[in-house]
């Protein structure tokens, strides 16, 4: 359900993690409790306080998209729902444990996550990174086990990688490179993979290729997956739910349709767009025209002489796919 939230100066309480442990058991008879959660989340570097008190569910079973204008905290506040960035006060919890206490194995059994721009060794191939995926479930130094194998092989087939599984990371396309790296994550075995920009650097071929993927994995996989998204079209065309922030705080949530509105994208974007049905899928299209405060761009077509011409191509491919 659509949420905004005004930042307002509070008293910040300390609440100790038992307590919300406690109160996390207490919602367990709730079917809709997400298994991914943080409460009252802090996130500082040094002084400087990137997120104050934050409240955030990830749904289960579904895509989930940040968004926010660059600086806004959508990356460090993925970082720290991972477990890669420690919170100054609050805490995350998966499956009612606070995930900053649990062993680091434990929650990679759990979680995958692919950073911003990995850089793999020179000379790696697509097997012996994706086998990398299996080290949460290794001991000690030993080695691939049947089961890992098996994992690796299925991790390989599933994102098209098995003609190339043998082929050097650094010869490979900039999609290519993706995909191997989500199946090194797609190997952990995890229920839920996090995406810091995915999509940052490909073209718009690539970009498709990796976004098809991951709702591939969840359609197929009934994966929970979260990223961070900076094309606001791809956050509405994959996304079943969509966080938009502004300097740390969620602004909005909920699905495409109710988030993606011309108000948000004022207050969150600081851009005037026009928001439209995409003729296809009929999902949210953003269309930005100006920066707010300045003086609009004309129209040369005006929207309401617009919108029949697209209801009439939405219902020319709905009869297609029928």
């Amino acid at each position: 359900m659509l949420r905004k939230r005004l930042t307002i100066t509070v008293i910040t309480i300390i609440i100790e993690n038992s307590e919300s442990e406690n109160r996390y058991h207490e919602r367990q008879g709730d079917d809709s409790m997400s298994r991914l959660f943080a409460e009252s989340l802090t996130i500082a570097y040094g002084d400087k306080i990137i997120v104050n008190g934050m409240d955030l569910r990830i749904p289960s079973g579904e895509i989930t998209a940040l968004v926010g204008a660059n600086g806004s905290g959508k990356s460090t506040i993925l970082k720290t729902m991972a477990r890669i960035v420690k919170p100054s006060r609050g805490a995350v919890f998966l499956d009612g444990k606070s995930i900053h206490k649990m062993a680091t194995k434990e929650v990679a059994k759990q979680l995958a996550i692919l950073p911003q721009n990995p850089v793999s060794p020179e000379g790696l191939t697509v097997s012996e990174l994706v086998s990398y995926g299996r080290f949460p479930h290794q001991s000690g130094l030993g080695s691939l086990q049947a089961q890992d194998k098996e994992m690796i092989a299925w991790a390989i087939d599933v994102t098209g990688m098995t003609e190339l599984a043998d082929r050097p990371i650094e010869q490979m396309s900039g999609g290519q490179r993706q995909r191997a790296w989500i199946a090194m994550a797609l190997a952990q075995g995890t229920d839920i993979l996090f995406l810091d920009e995915p999509t940052t650097f490909l073209d718009m071929a690539h970009q498709l290729e990796v976004l098809n993927l991951l709702e591939r994995l969840h359609r197929d996989e009934k994966r929970t997956i979260v990223m961070v998204v900076h094309d606001l079209n791809h956050a509405t065309q994959f996304a079943h739910h969509i966080v938009a922030i502004k300097s740390g705080n969620v602004l909005y949530e909920g699905s495409a349709e109710e988030v993606v509105t011309s108000e948000m994208l004022r207050d969150v974007f600081a851009i005037e767009a026009d928001v439209i049905p995409n003729p296809r899928t009929g999902k949210p299209l953003c269309l930005p025209h100006g920066l707010t405060g300045e003086a609009p761009a004309p129209a040369v077509v005006k929207m309401e002489e617009a919108r029949p011409a697209i209801k009439k191509e939405q219902e020319k491919v709905l009869a297609e796919t029928v």
